[in-house]
């Protein structure tokens, strides 16, 4: 295995223990405010942050990924990137503070006024981040990143729990972002020193290469963010609030449970971009591991949503199981071709990405309108299914393009997980028919617990049978056999001494 694989999957390990903190910080924090706020206030700032981010996106510089892929940048590189940064926060700012109250009549929601405004100083910090903290993951260093990540997540969600239990206001959602904004500045100034200067020199060797990441970032946020303002405008608030729950739900695990080989993997496809046989190899492994974590996080999520959302949210929460389970599911099966972003980034076929984002909005904004109009939100999700399939098909087929890597053959590499995760995900659907579903919180709760547990061994034992069953070929249950020898003998070097 290459050095770059090994320190992929020595990165992922390390911020692994970084996403286990924030992924479960971020599920108690959606757990906690759905007690304590209502779907409405949920659906009013979903509204808010939807245009925020597709504002910010519209102007999206993409300079961090410029950052990663330069030779070698310079004090001066990252002074431009943070001067360009902060001229785009604060006309951003402005912009979305005067529009806050035209929008506010279109919604018909008065309080959306004072929600942007606030908002608008969430734009502006964002430009005042430290752009050497890129580095980080271009030079694959993560003890850094544990830090940064682990004390933002906290602090927010201290804030935005705490003001959510005093006030059972949608403030705390506001209240927790601005926080989480203000904490990404000071510790990242603090654990990577940087005194930033104005220049604008650079400015344009930076964009030649963002262009492109730019443009897509317009298209795939407006592609994957369109529906909110939609859902808001057609069916309410309330409705909205029981999307973005369901939707957030959804993509936790899979996102929380990848975050670590994600944020790895482009800069390590970088390093060996100029080599074709390493390349394919790194993505093999890379997507073998992706889709044996993603895919039982995401569809296990899926098998166990009622008792879950039950248990967790309250009969309130009800009508956003259906969505949990649509959308866990399709998050999860779409980590097989996610990874032709970086590898695309990598080979610097920046445009090529922009293509494919701007076909996939066309063919999924009409699909997804039809659905809402045709069946309300159940349409909505629907059409969020097939579009999800059919980008999972696309992204594959580029990556055949990029690497010359064959459909089937990016499949093959799957074919235990995917054999895994089928039979867990009919045991665990034939053990939830088997045993009631209980109405008391105690016995719900060793429901849930019966239910995650089985579809853990049956998703692992499958896994291990059918990997012995192929003569244990190389892949994910190679690499964790490899981490096990290893910690073994380190384990076993340190006992030898203190027994002698």
């Amino acid at each position: 295995m290459s050095s770059v694989t090994d320190r992929l999957i020595r990165g992922s390990m390390w911020l692994s223990l970084s996403r286990a903190i924030v992924n479960g910080l971020s599920a108690l924090s959606t757990f906690v405010l759905a007690w304590y706020l209502v779907p409405a206030d949920f659906g009013l700032v979903a509204i808010a942050t939807t245009i925020q981010v597709i504002l910010s996106s519209v102007t999206e510089l993409s300079l961090n990924q410029a950052l990663i892929r330069h030779e070698s940048p310079s004090e001066t590189h990252f002074s431009a990137v943070w001067t360009l940064s902060v001229t785009r926060s604060a006309i951003l700012a402005l912009l979305f503070a005067a529009a806050s109250f035209p929008i506010a009549e279109f919604y018909n929601e008065p309080r959306l006024t004072s929600v942007m405004l606030a908002l608008s100083f969430s734009l502006l910090l964002s430009g005042l981040a430290n752009p050497r903290r890129v580095m980080l993951q271009r030079d694959l260093i993560f003890w850094q990143e544990f830090v940064l990540n682990v004390s933002q997540k906290l602090v927010g969600f201290v804030v935005t729990v705490g003001i959510a239990a005093i006030y059972h206001s949608y403030w705390a959602l506001v209240i927790g972002t601005l926080a989480y904004q203000v904490t990404n500045i000071i510790v990242s100034y603090t654990v990577l020193p940087f005194w930033p200067r104005v220049t604008f020199r650079h400015a344009r060797e930076l964009f030649s290469f963002s262009v492109w990441l730019t443009a897509g970032q317009i298209v795939n946020t407006l592609n994957w963010r369109i529906e909110y303002l939609l859902i808001g405008k057609m069916l309410g608030a309330t409705q909205l609030g029981h999307y973005t729950v369901g939707n957030t739900l959804s993509t936790l695990p899979t996102r929380e449970a990848t975050a670590p080989l994600n944020q790895t993997i482009y800069p390590g496809f970088s390093k060996v971009r100029n080599d074709p046989v390493r390349l394919i190899a790194a993505y093999q492994r890379a997507q073998a591991l992706l889709a044996a974590v993603a895919l039982p996080a995401g569809i296990g999520m899926a098998v166990v949503a009622e008792p879950m959302m039950r248990l967790a949210l309250g009969e309130k929460w009800v009508p956003a199981i259906f969505i949990v389970q649509a959308l866990a599911s399709v998050f999860a099966l779409q980590t097989l071709g996610s990874l032709v972003q970086p590898l695309g980034m990598a080979k610097g076929h920046t445009k090529m990405l922009f293509i494919r984002d701007t076909q996939m909005l066309v063919v999924r904004i009409p699909i997804i309108i039809a659905g809402l109009v045709m069946g309300g939100l159940p349409g909505v999700v629907y059409a969020r299914v097939l579009t999800g399939l059919i980008s999972t098909v696309v992204n594959m087929l580029l990556v055949k393009r990029l690497i010359n890597l064959p459909f089937l053959q990016q499949l093959a590499a799957n074919f235990r997980a995917l054999t895994s995760v089928a039979l867990m995900a009919a045991g665990v659907w034939g053990l939830s028919h088997i045993l009631s579903m209980p109405t008391d919180k105690l016995h719900l709760a060793l429901h849930l617990a019966v239910l995650v547990i089985a579809g853990g061994i049956i998703y692992a034992g499958s896994s291990f049978v059918l990997w012995v069953a192929m003569k244990k070929p190389d892949g994910p249950e190679t690499e964790v056999y490899r981490i096990i020898v290893k910690f073994l003998s380190k384990a076993k070097r340190i006992a030898v001494p203190k027994s002698a």
